[in-house]
């Protein structure tokens, strides 16, 4: 029996087609396993619609290119929980708030807490692969924002004066973690982060017969002395330090304060500031009489590329009364429709050879593409109805481009209620912008603003969430978020998820959600869906370089499974599978669509069990709904 359509709305729109990859199980790029202890399941995707894809984002489900998959909750190293946030609830913490104001001290255009100005007229980027139609219109934008400039003198000088503190305080921080990775400070410990405050006029010191005023310091190098001393005391009095180089002088405030200042030196070069390390403080000076009252310094973008690896040249210190206001700087944000870009590439070869350490030849245009190109999901064009956005739904690049220099890529999907993020890539250059706490500020923005043409876009949705890892648990900051139940499909807000996570790795969710409603117990859930309590001690890290990554984690040369010894086979209950039904699960076979039910006379009795055993499985992960709307495809 051909399949005929299943709704008037859908009648003219392609259709989803997935390949049964089954169970996969691999090493965790998370938890760094020694064994196969990843355990997703897997669909291979020759089309899916946006409507099909929305709705296994709320199953689980997550693309690498396309390829589809869905942790199995209960049995996976690492659990990821799919987490989301109502984009108009946001609320900015301190840090997202600093972000955004870092940019300004950039000269950059102010964006975040105004407006996408999408009222400019849209500058069209043409694609040489992409078909001329009616549609091409909206396939890229290209978003000009301006700055607006509101604020007396009095307030500028307060914030020009704390934007300065925080990128010295960022470029402090951005040289911490280069001495880790150098071996020169420890790993395996979180080390705290640098705060530069100003010195008051009254507590100057003049130096050097008065030619140096000094307007900021830190004592950044005792917190990380006495971070590392409750390290070695944790381990049982074992000197941590004992790999290092170390090994042999103990890391003292003055002996930090003096490495930390001799890496600032490219700094000291391109600024008006001495840098001096001064018995276990870290002092900024002005190398000039001539220095203004108020110690004011301004910060400029240097247009000159830096050397590799010498980010802090990115950002230059000027004393006011010598260095005339330098031209504002254009920062772009382009969105154009996932195609092959040699320049996006080349920053994603960058990217993650300085920031993730892979070795160059690993880091091909095959694996690119299949990575952050390639996708299922077929394009919706926008329409006048209110029903998609200017820019359709989709797959797509948000490129973040300074002075013309493309220095992030945002890959995204836009669906019919949320944006999800998908991954981005920035040049290490620009480490000190925190270009991913920034596009993800953006991303809940522009939800917000296109809400204005698109009603049902009303989510962000940041990927999974992975509470057993330190360096995925960033994206809780966005507040307020939801995790997904694994098992119920209820949306949980986090602060009652935690305690829960706190307690398990694995943990249905909904249940304290049902308890908190009055229910004296939750309804009974099959033992093969528990897991034995874990303790979980690991500590908040918001690196926000690991945002969107959980895509990448995914080895696409993995093991399948058909392993049906475990529970999942012997023990499936009502509340495993919502409908154990699969007679009308839709088949595709040699170009033609069936109902199971009408296929199955057709099928010999061994054809039959292994089949209907992995159709079984099929609607477990997808559901029964989306197994009827989906194509199944055989062959």
């Amino acid at each position: 029996m051909r399949r005929d359509g299943s709704s008037s709305s859908r009648n003219s729109r392609e259709e989803s087609v997935v390949v049964d990859c089954k169970r996969h199980k691999s090493s965790c790029g998370y938890c760094k396993s020694s064994g196969r202890t990843s355990t997703s399941h897997g669909l291979w995707a020759h089309s899916v619609t946006v409507y099909d894809y929305q709705d296994l984002l709320d199953r689980g489900w997550r693309r690498s290119g396309s390829f589809l998959y869905k942790p199995e909750m209960e049995r996976t190293c690492c659990p990821a929980y799919t987490i989301r946030l109502k984009a108009g609830d946001f609320v900015h913490s301190k840090e997202q708030l600093r972000v955004s104001r870092r940019l300004q001290s950039l000269n950059m255009p102010r964006f975040l807490d105004g407006t996408l100005d999408i009222k400019k007229p849209v500058e069209l980027i043409e694609e040489p692969n992409t078909s001329k139609d009616a549609c091409n219109h909206a396939d890229n934008e290209v978003l000009s924002l301006s700055t607006k400039d509101s604020l007396s003198n009095n307030s500028e000088k307060k914030n020009e004066a704390e934007q300065i503190t925080d990128d010295l305080s960022d470029q402090i921080d951005n040289v911490v973690r280069i001495c880790m990775k150098s071996g020169e400070f420890p790993s395996d410990i979180q080390l705290p982060k640098a705060s530069v405050k100003k010195v008051l006029q009254a507590k100057r010191k003049l130096l050097v017969e008065g030619s140096e005023n000094l307007l900021y310091s830190t004592n950044i190098a005792f917190q990380i002395a006495a971070t590392i001393r409750r390290g070695q005391s944790c381990d049982n009095n074992q000197l941590r330090l004992s790999r290092h180089p170390a090994e042999e002088n103990e890391l003292t405030p003055k002996v930090i304060a003096e490495k930390l200042e001799s890496s600032l030196s490219q700094l000291a070069e391109t600024s008006g500031l001495l840098i001096r390390a001064c018995n276990g403080h870290i002092n900024f000076y002005s190398a000039s009489k001539q220095s203004s009252s108020d110690g004011s310094v301004q910060v400029q973008t240097v247009s000159k590329e830096p050397a590799a690896g010498s980010p802090s040249k990115r950002c230059c210190f000027k004393k006011s009364s010598e260095q005339p206001l330098a031209k504002k700087g254009r920062l772009e944000i382009r969105l154009k429709r996932s195609s092959f870009d040699p320049e996006e590439f080349a920053l994603y070869k960058k990217y993650q050879i300085k920031v993730h350490d892979d070795a160059p030849d690993h880091v091909s245009e095959i694996s690119y593409r299949r990575f952050l190109v390639d996708t299922p999901l077929v394009f919706v064009p926008p329409t006048n109805d209110g029903s998609v956005p200017p820019c359709g739904f989709g797959s797509f690049h948000q490129q973040y481009v300074i002075d013309g220099r493309l220095v992030a890529v945002g890959v995204i999907d836009i669906l019919p209620r949320c944006l999800s993020s998908k991954y981005l890539f920035w040049d290490p250059d620009f480490a000190f912008l925190s270009l991913g706490k920034y596009s993800a500020l953006q991303e809940i923005g522009w939800v917000t603003e296109n809400q204005n043409y698109c009603p049902s876009l009303q989510y962000y949705y940041l990927g999974y969430y992975i509470h057993s890892c330190s360096k995925m648990r960033y994206k809780a900051a966005y507040h307020p978020s939801e995790l997904l139940c694994p098992l119920r499909y209820q949306w949980i807000p986090f602060d009652i998820a935690r305690p829960l996570l706190d307690k398990k790795r694995y943990a249905v969710l909904s249940d304290f959600a049902i308890l908190q409603n009055g229910e004296s117990s939750p309804p009974d859930v099959s033992d093969n869906v528990k897991e034995v309590q874990h303790d979980d001690g690991i500590h908040q890290d918001s690196n926000d370089s690991f945002m969107g990554e959980d895509e990448e984690m995914i080895d696409h040369e993995s093991e399948s499974s058909d392993d049906e010894s475990d529970p999942e086979s012997s023990g499936l209950t009502s509340v495993d599978i919502e409908d154990g039904d699969i007679s009308n699960i839709l088949i595709g076979l040699k170009g033609s669509h069936f109902r199971y039910k009408d296929l199955q006379p057709a099928l010999g009795p061994s054809e039959r069990i292994y089949l209907e055993s992995q159709l079984h499985r099929y609607m477990r992960v997808v559901g029964a709904a989306l197994s009827e709307r989906v194509v199944y495809s055989l062959g």
